[in-house]
């Protein structure tokens, strides 16, 4: 009974991935980006406790920010979102983003909508290449990836496990802590990438090669 639980979840959360929009208007990526940075700016508003996290984010490879991740069900749940991915480049700087949809199950008590921000924090090149993939990518284990959850522990501090490739985080009306992230799945948007940047251009040309540019990111590399 339990596989089967477990295999509708996941089946909700492909339907996720396979339902999401596949453009958007540009100046809805517009907002989406800078939904992103307002995420980023979080991150230093004074009495969050979120040193650990800053300090991941500084040492990470890449980031998958996503600005709203909404949650929904009834026993069983769930999640899905578009979000953007940057990388770090070797100069302590940030490439321009490369838009992913984000899909999670997940199984419990929970009943209505919920809406989340959703960090991913990728540490290493074999995550963040498994996250370039060209094609939709299950996260945890199976994708031989170990993926830790960020939690609040004593008086709020958040708190991070050592030795993750992929550091899951996440937020909602003001509270700070994990989201079910293992199991999910994450892939590229292509047609929003194209759309944003006026042609066909993959996630690896955006955020490794600097092949494409648009200056409504600007804001939020530099955050």
């Amino acid at each position: 009974m339990t596989r089967t639980w477990l295999a509708a979840a996941l089946g909700l959360a492909a339907a996720t991935l396979a339902t999401a929009p596949a453009a958007l208007a540009q100046s809805d990526q517009q907002q989406l980006v800078d939904q992103a940075k307002g995420v980023v700016d979080s991150f230093h508003n004074p009495g969050e406790y979120l040193t650990n996290v800053r300090d991941l984010v500084k040492r990470s490879r890449a980031v998958i920010i996503v600005p709203q991740m909404v949650q929904a069900g009834f026993i069983f749940g769930a999640q899905g979102g578009t979000g953007v991915l940057l990388a770090h480049q070797k100069n302590g700087g940030w490439s321009y983003p490369a838009f992913y949809h984000l899909g999670a199950a997940s199984f419990g008590f929970q009943a209505g909508a919920e809406v989340s921000q959703v960090v991913l924090i990728i540490m290493n090149d074999r995550a963040l290449n498994s996250a370039l993939q060209d094609t939709q990518v299950k996260l945890g284990a199976e994708a031989g990836l170990a993926i830790a959850t960020i939690g609040a522990g004593a008086q709020g501090n958040v708190v991070a496990p050592a030795g993750a490739d992929i550091y899951a985080f996440s937020s909602s009306k003001g509270l700070f802590g994990g989201v079910a992230i293992q199991g999910g799945a994450i892939g590229p948007a292509h047609d929003m990438d194209s759309a944003y940047y006026g042609r066909s251009v993959s996630a690896p040309d955006i955020v490794l090669r600097g092949a494409a540019k648009n200056k409504g990111a600007e804001a939020l590399r530099a955050a």
